[in-house]
């Protein structure tokens, strides 16, 4: 499929499950990102839904370093709250604000194969690892071009007719780092907190700009930690292949762009 046009500039927001699950601040959020100028896709993740029917369901939960390891009975689950009630819900109150939006998975149109991740050394289960050199860029620029907000869940498949799990951190870095051979590209993490904080109690501590080396150290240090930490060096790892900008910030302030920047090294200097 060729594109039908060039694009200056296109915007990947991730916003995470805590808003997502939360209808006042998701209603809120999404009537900014509606107002958010330019090109735009919307990446969701739903981890706090996912977690409470899993228990609710009587199955066990796992998570390893801030992902979650994903039987075939979690798998199951998964794509049901994250491409189904989810990724349709963020898509109808996108349409009630007047911004045209379709809800994706990587699975359709091929747009984000998968490779499952190997057993070793840690056995994650159903879980996908994305290369961003196999996203259908065209298929994306063609929705854009044509006025159409694409918003992704963490759905992925392996081309091999099994569907696969995937951090939605991960999802997002995936897109934004193959849109940026196309076009200059901005990645937003947005969530419920002010950023990359010292201490994660104190909104006032917030860590304005962050190279990967001092990244290193504040996980030594154990100021960031869980989550966290696949989310930062995902973004390190955009910079590094293409991505203009990264910023993880409040889900309130994404006009504003009030947050943590991620630099290069040389930035600082």
């Amino acid at each position: 499929m060729k594109n039908k046009g060039h694009i200056e500039e296109i915007k990947v927001v991730k916003i995470g499950g805590n808003i997502v699950d939360n209808p006042t601040a998701l209603d809120a959020f999404l009537k900014d990102f509606h107002k958010l100028k330019g090109k735009k896709i919307l990446v969701h993740g739903g981890g706090v839904m996912a977690s409470k029917m899993t228990i609710d369901l009587g199955l066990e939960t796992t998570m390893i370093k801030g992902r979650r390891v994903t039987d075939f009975e979690t798998l199951k689950l998964v794509t049901m709250v994250y491409a189904g009630w989810i990724n349709k819900n963020i898509v109808a109150l996108l349409q009630k604000n007047g911004c045209n939006a379709i809800g994706l998975s990587g699975v359709d149109a091929n747009v984000i194969p998968a490779v499952k991740r190997s057993p070793q050394p840690i056995d994650y289960g159903f879980v996908g690892d994305t290369t961003p050199n196999k996203v259908n860029t065209n298929f994306i620029i063609n929705l854009l071009n044509d006025d159409i907000v694409p918003v992704f869940c963490a759905i992925t498949h392996n081309e091999k007719g099994s569907l696969l799990n995937t951090n939605a951190d991960t999802i997002a870095y995936t897109l934004a780092v193959a849109l940026s051979a196309v076009a200059k590209t901005k990645l937003y993490y947005c969530f419920e907190k002010e950023g990359v904080l010292r201490n994660i109690d104190d909104p006032n501590s917030l860590i304005q700009s962050m190279t990967k080396s001092e990244c290193d150290t504040f996980q030594k240090d154990d100021i960031i930690a869980g989550g966290m930490i696949p989310k930062l060096y995902n973004s390190f790892n955009a910079i590094e292949e293409g991505v203009s900008e990264v910023i993880v910030l409040h889900a309130q302030n994404l006009l504003s762009e009030r947050g943590t920047k991620l630099i290069k090294e040389n930035e600082n200097s």
